[in-house]
């Protein structure tokens, strides 16, 4: 099993299928200049499929896909279904922007994923462009009804809250849980890549989000599939619930379950940490096996993330 140094039990792998996204958000895309990554340079749905393989021997029991925007990858239906099949994978869900949703919704569905996020941080069409860089807003609530039309159990809403940005929506965008059974969780500004825009007071704390949300009325305590890092709740006659996720303010560092898999095949402890180890020379020379590099990994995961700024911005990593 996958116990590291301070008896944390890994079970949990977040994979980014591609860096490649249709959005540019400000907080995640940061250069006009950005090169993807070439085509050989991001791992076949075959090495993904022995990735996880392996992975379940060592404890591994629940697989996020992530990108970039991972429903421009080409065929991503057939891997969800070969990764569906993998005895031992318990939970197999998916982050995405929501754009793609309209088309794509059913074949997720079919394939095997089970519950979906999606990234929605302003109601405000004109702040979604300037955000996104694209004008996709009604497209993306339009993604989001089909998510919970199709049955997708739990449709996660996933909220990067920026001081004069989107803090005046905080009340506004808890109050989708009223009428639809969503899960809306609000995620304090992290320092990704070297991002122009972070510094610390431009973040939201999840005590300040709490005191806006409970203004309108009292929270109370509940729960969520998977015990991730939200710290949950809910409005007594809400539908939906309310998710405060806190990397800065207050760490949760002590409950870590994963490990993240870059688009490029690097196998990450911590998602501050650029400390990596690349599975492309095992899957592709046989350098090595995928059972050293994950004990290997856990060796390099921090007790606590440090909040200095990655080399890689979002995009590259894996939302």
């Amino acid at each position: 099993m996958l116990i590291d140094h301070l008896g944390r039990k890994i079970e949990y792998l977040r994979i980014s299928v591609t860096d490649r996204c249709n959005f540019k958000c400000i907080y995640c895309f940061l250069s006009q200049n950005w090169k993807w990554l070439p085509h050989s340079e991001i791992l076949r749905f075959e090495e993904i499929e022995t990735i996880v393989r392996e992975a379940t021997k060592f404890g591994i029991r629940r697989i996020r896909l992530t990108g970039g925007e991972p429903l421009l990858r080409k065929n991503i239906e057939f891997l969800i279904e070969r990764l569906n099949k993998i005895s031992g994978i318990t939970d197999l869900s998916l982050t995405t922007n929501g754009f793609f949703l309209e088309e794509m919704g059913e074949k997720l569905k079919s394939a095997g994923i089970k519950r979906i996020n999606i990234s929605l941080d302003t109601l405000n069409r004109k702040k979604f462009e300037k955000l996104t860089g694209i004008s996709a807003f009604e497209k993306v609530l339009k993604g989001i009804d089909i998510a919970l039309d199709l049955g997708f159990n739990p449709v996660k809403i996933n909220v990067v809250v920026i001081r004069g940005f989107n803090d005046d929506e905080i009340l506004d965008l808890a109050k989708l849980t009223l009428e639809k059974p969503l899960e809306v969780r609000f995620i304090e500004f992290m320092p990704i890549g070297k991002n122009h825009i972070w510094n610390e007071g431009n973040v939201v704390t999840v005590k300040e989000i709490k005191s806006i949300l409970e203004k309108f009325e009292k929270l109370n305590s509940t729960s969520s599939f998977g015990g991730g890092p939200a710290k949950m709740f809910k409005w007594k006659d809400a539908i939906g619930k309310i998710g405060l996720i806190s990397p800065i303010s207050e760490h949760f560092c002590d409950k870590c379950n994963r490990l993240r898999i870059t688009p490029d095949g690097k196998l990450r402890p911590c998602l501050f940490s650029d400390y990596e180890i690349n599975l492309k020379p095992i899957l592709r020379e046989g350098e090595g096996t995928l059972e050293s590099a994950f004990f290997s990994a856990l060796k390099f995961k921090p007790a606590r993330h440090p909040l200095n700024f990655t080399l890689r911005p979002m995009i590259a990593i894996g939302g």
